[in-house]
This record gives structure tokens, C-alpha cells and sequence, in this order.
């Protein structure tokens, strides 16, 4: 079921408006389906664990796997050849994390810090602490346990830059290997990856600077790459096009689905919610509605220009009464108005006034979504 529920509240619309060059369709194009993120309540652990890999664990006996991964464009799209499963745990040092991965061929050759670990095989963390789609962290992984840790100032697609020298200090890595690694005579079963995130390295972009308390909600999402792989000469080497001689296109498989090939969408990630040790109910935050309706007005801004070559400042021309039936909600949301324009030269900002929640609520032509507290 689409989680925009809500029956329709208040809005006020304020769009400031320019003359945008370039990005079109092609960077924000708006995922191929309904928006309704995977949601997983992880229990907080009394104690510290052993980071090797084997989740022996009785912390983690009481997190629950995830669904299993799909493809990354979701929908209809061809399901993994092989299984992946994700379980997460917390406590006030460390989010934990534990990937098992279904693999016949375990396969890795990166072995150098911030090398770029898609290029093997890999096991790949995304999170956005505040959900504003903005300054998120990215951690990738092989089974040999070498890591690529990078903060992105936002997404590639509006600009954002990957910091490579940001970097998990006190990560802790365990792979275990269900076979053999780099041996193309035997079949494995697959690779487990536990990571110990530590929270000093992510609560910097957190809404409050601070680690989480039992209740907060963070955006998450994970990616598994894997190539197609033959044996030559008792090694393994990618499948490569007999017309191009380039390797054939990895597959993308992920938790929460993103409606398009692009892990740089955080607005299609999943949910955790932070629980204690017996866990909780995930409970929706009604705010996410609020965001997800400006990111389909920002999606259609650029649908706009792509035909018009410009962005509009008239609600009208966004079609925004449509929305609801998009959405799948049960009432057209109030008439919009536009309560001002400005003009620049190359952005566009969205308002958003919503007395229930008692903010005004932004959205930009970079794709951040914020709040401020309405002026009395």
C-alpha cells in the first residue's frame, strides 16, 4: 500500500522561479514506481559484539531479516539471481549491521582503501540521518574487506560532490566466507559482511547533531553489486560483449527499491526506526507525506521544463490537483496559490504551509526538503 494516507491537509504554495539551463529529464526524472520505502525496526543491544562476521550472536537473534533484495528499478524488473537479506541492530556506540549474501562464486581483487569497490562485487550502505536527501554517508564492501567510506554533499544528479577523504575512523569490518574466495574450481554458498558503524562518524548530518534516541526514524537504503563472472585460466574474470569486449552490466539488487537506476535518489530509501531491546510497532511519520508531496511537484517542475524550457511558477501548470489521484489518496488536496515569485537566475524554491504540523515546508531545485516553525 502507498503510504501517502492522509486524506489532505492545508497548503499554501510559494514557487520562486528562473531560467534553468541545462539539467533536464535525464537527471531527475521521476522514479517508475509508487513511492512506498521498506521499513525495518531495529532493537537496541545491551552490549557490544564481536565484529567477525558469524552472527552468533543473541543480539541478533532478536533483529529480524529483511525482505529479501529486488531488482533496483523494482516493479516489474527481473528478479536476483542470487538472495540477499540485511539485519540491523544498534546500541549507544554503533549501528550494526549484517548483509548475507547467497554467492556460488565469491569473488574479490580491490584491496586499497577508497579504491572503487563496484568495480568488484560488493556489499553497499547508504544513509541519510535527517532525511533532507542531502549530505547522506555511503559505505561499500567486498569480501575481501576492503571499504570505500565517503560523505556526498547531495546527490550526483543536482551537482553533489563525493568527499573521499571523509572517513568511518572506528569502523568495524567482518566478513565470513561460506566457501572459498577467489577459487572458480569449487561452489560457495555465499558471504556474510558485519559492519559496526560508529555513531560519531554520522551524527554530524543528523537533524540534531547527536546520535539517535529510541523513536527516531533515519533513511537508509542498501545495494548489492554483482558482476557476471566466467573462468579463464583458473581464475575468474567479467563476461565481457563479444562486440565491445567491455564487461556486461552489472546488476543492481537493493532492499528498498528505487524506481530507476540510481542509488542517488534518498528520497526512494527505506526507514529505520530505532526501537529498544523488545522493539516496536514502525510507526509512520505523517511528515514524510508532506515531503513526498513536494517531491512530486519538484519532479514535475522538471517534466516542465524539459517541455518548456523553463520552470513555472503557476500550481496550475504542475498539475498539482492531479496529484492526489497519483498518490492514491481519497480527496483532491486544497486549491494551491501562489502566495509570492521571486525571480533569479537559475534556481527555483517551492513553499509549503502546513498549520497542522506548524511548519512551512521547502523544497529546491536541488532537492532538499526542510521545515522552519510558521510565524505566528
Amino acid at each position: 500500500m502507498d503510504s501517502m494516507q492522509k486524506s489532505g491537509f492545508t497548503v499554501a504554495f510559494l514557487i520562486l522561479i528562473i531560467v534553468f539551463v541545462k539539467p533536464g529529464k535525464a537527471q531527475n526524472e521521476a522514479p517508475a514506481i509508487p513511492f512506498n520505502p521498506k521499513k525495518y525496526v531495529a532493537p537496541k543491544v545491551s552490549s557490544s559484539l564481536a565484529v567477525d562476521g558469524h552472527l552468533n550472536e543473541k543480539g541478533w537473534q532478536k533483529a529480524a531479516w529483511t525482505d529479501r533484495f529486488v531488482d533496483i528499478e523494482g516493479g516489474e524488473a527481473p528478479k536476483p539471481r542470487y538472495q540477499t537479506r540485511v539485519k540491523m541492530l544498534w546500541d549507544d556506540t554503533y549501528l550494526y549491521i549484517a548483509a548475507q549474501m547467497e554467492e556460488p562464486h565469491v569473488w574479490a581483487t580491490l584491496k586499497k582503501r577508497d579504491a572503487v569497490i563496484f568495480h568488484d562485487n560488493n556489499f553497499e550502505v547508504f544513509v541519510d540521518p535527517d532525511g533532507d536527501t542531502h549530505q547522506y554517508y555511503e559505505l561499500e564492501v567486498n569480501a575481501l574487506g576492503t571499504f570505500w567510506d565517503l560523505m556526498l554533499t547531495e546527490p550526483y544528479r543536482t551537482g553533489g560532490k563525493a568527499i573521499d577523504s571523509w572517513d568511518m575512523r572506528n569502523l568495524e569490518i567482518g566478513i565470513d566466507i561460506q566457501g572459498t574466495l577467489n577459487n572458480p574450481t569449487d561452489t560457495d554458498s555465499g558471504w556474510t559482511v558485519e559492519l559496526a558503524i560508529p555513531w560519531k562518524d554520522l551524527e554530524e548530518a543528523s537533524a540534531d547533531g547527536e546520535r539517535p534516541e529510541m523513536g527516531d526514524q533515519w533513511r537508509i537504503n542498501f545495494s548489492r553489486v554483482e558482476w557476471k563472472l566466467e573462468s579463464q585460466d583458473g581464475e575468474y574474470h567479467k563476461v565481457v560483449d563479444p562486440e565491445t569486449q567491455e564487461p556486461l552490466s552489472e546488476d543492481n539488487w537493493v532492499w528498498s527499491p528505487q524506481g530507476v537506476v540510481n542509488m542517488h535518489y534518498p528520497e526512494m530509501w527505506g526507514y529505520i526506526q530505532f526501537a529498544g531491546a523488545d522493539g516496536a510497532a514502525f510507526e509512520w511519520n505523517e511528515e514524510e507525506d508532506i515531503k513526498w508531496y513536494l517531491r512530486r511537484l519538484y519532479y514535475r517542475q522538471y517534466r516542465y521544463k524539459e517541455d518548456y524550457g523553463t520552470f513555472t511558477s503557476d500550481p496550475k501548470l504542475l498539475e498539482s490537483q492531479l496529484l492526489a489521484k497519483e498518490l492514491g489518496l481519497k480527496e483532491q488536496f486544497p486549491k494551491l496559490t501562489v502566495a509570492n515569485i521571486h525571480n533569479s537566475s537559475h534556481t527555483f524554491e517551492i513553499q509549503l504551509k502546513e498549520p497542522e504540523s506548524g511548519c512551512l515546508w521547502y523544497i529546491r531545485e536541488n532537492g532538499r526538503v526542510w521545515s522552519t516553525a510558521l510565524q505566528q
